[in-house]
């Protein structure tokens, strides 16, 4: 169980920091505004983006938010992450797309053990 704990965690706040930092970042960035433009984005889902991902940080990291606002919120993620993928695949190739590559996988195992951890409280 302890491992279980301390795996979750770690990978939580690497998706918390990752989602915090970029939500951030996509506000006061002009090269982040530009490059969602390059991606073919509007001006206004970079707002929106980055209020979702400071919001979708807080809940991943905050231990009162329910399991299924969590689970909402892993869901969430994991479709921003693959669109990423996607989008950084077809306008720019694979080297751009890593980075939210790596973030899904961090997700992955975050919510892993977040089902695992969950579980194991459910039955204790």
């Amino acid at each position: 169980m302890r491992r279980d704990t301390i795996m979750y965690w770690v990978a939580t706040s690497l998706v918390a920091i990752m989602g915090l930092t970029a939500g951030v970042i996509y506000f006061v960035s002009p090269d982040i505004a530009r490059e969602f433009t390059h991606l073919g984005f509007p001006d206004y889902f970079r707002i929106e983006l980055g209020t979702a991902k400071i919001i979708g940080a807080l809940a991943l990291i905050i231990p009162t938010v329910s399991h299924r606002i969590k689970e909402w919120t892993y869901a969430g993620f994991a479709i921003v992450f693959a669109s990423a993928i996607t989008a950084h695949l077809v306008v720019e190739g694979m080297p751009e797309a890593i980075s939210p590559a790596v973030s899904l996988l961090f997700l992955c195992v975050s919510y892993i053990y977040f089902t695992k951890v969950k579980s194991f409280k459910i039955v204790s």
